[in-house]
C-alpha cells in the first residue's frame, strides 16, 4: 500500500530536502522518526529537492507499507516526535502506482522580499531596502514564459539531464504591508534556479539591467551573465500539483 504525506517545513536548520550522510536533512529527519514509530525501516520519496535553507509551505512525499495504517493517528504521533520546524499536515492512501515526484505535473515556488525591517518575517523574507521598480520586474518576468532553456539560471556541476523547463506563471505582487511576493510555476525547476531568477529580477528592479538585458541573459545560456542568487531565507516551495 502506498501513502501520500503532505507536510511543511522551515529549512533553516537543514541541508536541503534530500537525505545525505552526516548532515541534517528534512527527508532524513522524517525517515528516522517514521521508522522509529513504525518499527520498520521506512523510506520516503519526495516531490523534488529543495536546497539548503529553503522552506516549504506545502510539500508532498510518499512511502509504502505492507500493512494498513491509521493515518490520523500516525500524523499525530509524527508531529509529537518531529522537531518544531517540520509539521505533517495529513497522510492518505493512494493507488500503488502513484508517485510523489514523477506524477507531479506542476510545482510552485514563492519568494518573499520585504523593503523594511520586519521582525516577524526575519526568518521568512529577504530584507532588501533598495527601492525597486516592480513594473519593470514584471515585464522582465513575463519573458520567462517565452523560453524553455534556463541554463543561465542553473547551478554549475548539477546532475541535470536537461535544463529545459516550461514556466506557466511568473509574477510579482505587492502586499498591503509593502512585502513583495514573487510566484513562479513550472513543470520542473533546476537547482538554484528560482533564487538566481529572483536575484536577477531584483537587479532589473534596481536599474542594473533593462528588460532587454534580462532577455539577453536568458538567451545567452550562460550562468556567469545572471546575478547572484537571492538568499534562501525568502524561498518557499508553496504547491505541488498532480
Amino acid at each position: 500500500m502506498r501513502y501520500f504525506m503532505e507536510l511543511q517545513y522551515d529549512g533553516a536548520a537543514y541541508f536541503g530536502w534530500q537525505r545525505q550522510p552526516d548532515v541534517a536533512t528534512v527527508q532524513g529527519t522524517i525517515e528516522q522518526k517514521l521508522s522509529m514509530l513504525r518499527r520498520v525501516p521506512t523510506e520516503i520519496v519526495g516531490a523534488g529537492r529543495t536546497d539548503t535553507g529553503v522552506n516549504a509551505s506545502f510539500y508532498v512525499a510518499h512511502f509504502d507499507s505492507d500493512t494498513p495504517i491509521e493515518c490520523a493517528q500516525l500524523v499525530y504521533k509524527l508531529n509529537k516526535v518531529l522537531p518544531a520546524d517540520i509539521a505533517i499536515i495529513r497522510i492518505y492512501e493512494v493507488e500503488a502506482t502513484k508517485h510523489a515526484r514523477f506524477d507531479a505535473c506542476e510545482r510552485e515556488y514563492t519568494y518573499l522580499l520585504t523593503p523594511h525591517k520586519a521582525p516577524m518575517r526575519r526568518f521568512s523574507a529577504w530584507h532588501y531596502a533598495v527601492e525597486l521598480n516592480v513594473d519593470e520586474m514584471n515585464n522582465a518576468a513575463a519573458k520567462l514564459l517565452e523560453y524553455d532553456d534556463f541554463t543561465s539560471f542553473a547551478k554549475l556541476n548539477s546532475d541535470n539531464k536537461t535544463n529545459i523547463c516550461h514556466i506557466s506563471h511568473a509574477r510579482w505582487e505587492v502586499e498591503a504591508d509593502g512585502t513583495l511576493r514573487f510566484t513562479i510555476r513550472a513543470d520542473r525547476f533546476l537547482r538554484n534556479m528560482v533564487r538566481a531568477i529572483v536575484g536577477t529580477l531584483v537587479d532589473v528592479g534596481r536599474g542594473r539591467y533593462s528588460v532587454a538585458d534580462f532577455e539577453a541573459i536568458i538567451r545567452s545560456r550562460d550562468l556567469s551573465r545572471s546575478s547572484a542568487g537571492a538568499p534562501a531565507v525568502g524561498l518557499f516551495l508553496s504547491d505541488v500539483r498532480y
